[in-house]
């Protein structure tokens, strides 16, 4: 197997090598005639070098799909590279063309690669989607056929020879531009475009190749979602191990798939999003059957092409991934409040009690519930008001959010609603199961006309009366880089991690990270290291994004949605609703 990953390795960095030679032959223009002369009459060059931008990207392309193991890459360059090779053996036999020794080198070189892809063809293993040659075919088509009446716009408008020329011309030209490698060496009579515009065919030629590739070698985009056989075993497994993550209950969005340990007794939740197999907090069950979660979901990761990261894995889960070859990197800390010890006396506590008494003094009043006990047209009329006050239109969260509310299913849920003097319901909060004695905050949400303050007031009497519905700890918000703010601000901080600080307080204008810390540490928490867990660090980018895009910070490229209608979709708290609570409650 050793032998099988050098191969692969071997035809990877020849594709990287040569999509570098061919980018700079298309900034360097005497390299780019050399290659070019070098490619003409009795010359070849080796496998895909030639100059150019467009076949740097397509280069560039298939070595960044061959690192991702996808087999479809693996078939394509096989095929070509093997009739390459095949016609320039044939092309040997002539006295001109073997009497040319860098047409050997050319021979000898892809030889090279086409001998690593068969040595190495255990390693390409990741399997597409199995609709993408259809939608690859349907891509190149449309794409052409758009691009190239595009093309002949473009020419129509911007010729300017005064030849007679039809649009049936036109459109031939911009087609042969798009297509050919040697368009310049048969233009089409009568049309001479300014050099801009066959820059821009040229440029739609790349972006279409791109396309193309692009929808032949995507990964699989998701699994099947939980399904009730997954929700109800999930469940048990929450009643007997439920206690050890307070990010647990939320494995039971339904977005999510799940993969299981041969045992049944642990089991790992992912979503798919961007190519990323998306894990949140720790594997559900009994830590020593984790091992039995987590391979499963690694081998699938891998044989689709999928990236494996965890977002909020605790310090004992993220050294069982670490076993399984997962770096970790901590993100930041949960706030956990233990109720025993939590306590509105004391210098340190003077704001928060302020706070919390002003806001009783207005007249404002707290409810605390399970969602089992509320009557049916109470909870719709709950639900009703949630909506009303989400923070815009899109709906985030994924790794601390449940994703909907007042399903009966959530019956041990804590709802906490706040009513104004006159009962008007102007807030409330919403708590998922923490174990048998625990509370995680999941949804938050409040009339904007309300009076300051009043988040923080709900929050104190959830731990006030903590005991009416027996629960001992809570846990909060998750405050990222705590640590930096908390060692950064100390005497004798040193530059580098002065200088960490100074730039996330600089984000914290926008992002309000160094808020969400502030607002946490009044309630004299816990904390609790959260990591995310990745495999390779240039894989940290996607990641990135991935993460985003599954708590709703970044919207992918999709169709038009209808109007959001009630009762339709699941309610999602938005997290920056969360922090932005938060930072609203200051004394």
């Amino acid at each position: 197997m050793g032998h099988s990953r050098v191969a692969a390795s071997v035809a990877v960095w020849y594709l990287r090598a040569v999509a570098f030679v061919n980018f700079l032959s298309a900034v360097w223009v005497s390299l780019g005639q050399d290659v070019r002369r070098h490619n003409q009459a009795d010359l070849f060059t080796p496998y895909l070098l030639t100059a150019g931008f467009a076949s740097g990207v397509f280069t560039a392309f298939l070595a960044v799909t061959m690192r991702r193991r996808k087999r479809a890459a693996w078939i394509l360059n096989l095929a070509l590279s093997g009739a390459f090779l095949a016609l320039l053996a044939f092309a040997m036999a002539f006295p001109e063309i073997r009497r040319q020794p860098q047409n050997w080198v050319s021979l000898a070189l892809t030889a090279v690669f086409v001998a690593a892809l068969l040595a190495g063809r255990r390693e390409f293993y990741a399997r597409g989607d199995r609709s993408n040659p259809r939608l690859a075919a349907a891509v190149g088509a449309g794409g052409l056929l758009g691009a190239s009446l595009l093309a002949a716009l473009l020419v129509t408008v911007a010729d300017r020879s005064g030849a007679p020329a039809t649009f049936l011309d036109r459109w031939r030209y911009g087609t042969l531009r798009l297509v050919s490698v040697a368009a310049e060496d048969h233009p089409v009579a009568g049309i001479a475009p300014p050099t801009w515009v066959d820059v821009t065919v040229n440029v739609l030629s790349t972006a279409l190749v791109l396309a193309v590739l692009y929808a032949a070698f995507r990964s699989r985009r998701a699994v099947d979602p939980l399904t009730d056989d997954d929700e109800k075993r999930l469940r048990e497994l929450l009643d007997r191990h439920g206690e050890r993550d307070s990010l647990g209950y939320f494995a039971l969005r339904r977005e999510k798939s799940v993969c299981w340990s041969p045992t049944g007794k642990a089991a790992v939740a992912y979503r798919v999003v961007g190519g990323v197999s998306l894990a949140s907090g720790d594997p559900l069950g009994d830590p020593e059957a984790w091992p039995g979660a987590i391979a499963p979901w690694l081998a699938e990761a891998r044989a689709h092409g999928w990236i494996p990261a965890v977002m909020g894995a605790s310090e004992e889960a993220g050294t069982v991934y670490a076993r399984h070859g997962l770096d970790a990197l901590e993100l930041g800390d949960e706030a956990i409040v233990d109720v025993a010890g939590f306590t509105l006396e004391g210098r340190a506590m003077r704001t928060v009690r302020q706070a919390h008494n002003r806001v009783r003094r207005a007249g404002y009043t707290v409810r605390v519930r399970r969602h089992e006990d509320i009557p049916a047209g109470e909870t719709a009329a709950l639900v009703r008001r949630a909506d009303d006050w989400r923070d815009g239109a899109v709906e985030r969260g994924f790794s601390m959010a449940l994703g909907r509310l007042g399903d009966a299913r959530d019956g041990r849920c804590v709802m906490v609603e706040c009513a104004d003097g006159d009962g008007r319901l102007r807030a409330l909060l919403s708590f998922v199961p923490w174990g048998p004695a625990g509370l995680s905050l999941d949804l938050m949400r409040r009339d904007r006309d309300s009076d300051n303050g009043l988040i923080e007031f709900m929050v104190i009497e959830v731990l006030r009366r903590a005991g009416e519905i027996g629960i001992t700890h809570v846990s909060l918000n998750f405050a990222m880089f705590r640590s930096v703010f908390e060692r950064g601000a100390r005497l004798g901080a040193g530059p580098v991690l002065r200088l960490w600080r100074s730039l996330l307080g600089f984000f914290s204008r926008w992002w309000q990270i160094e808020s969400l810390y502030r607002a946490n540490a009044k309630y004299r928490p816990v904390w609790e290291p959260r990591f995310l867990l990745f495999e390779k660090s240039a894989d940290l980018p996607r990641i990135g994004v991935a993460s985003a895009r599954a708590e709703g910070f970044l919207d992918g490229p999709a169709l038009p949605k209808w109007p959001y209608r009630q009762g339709r979709r699941p309610y999602r708290e938005p997290l920056t609703n969360r922090r932005r609570e938060h930072v609203e409650t200051r004394a």
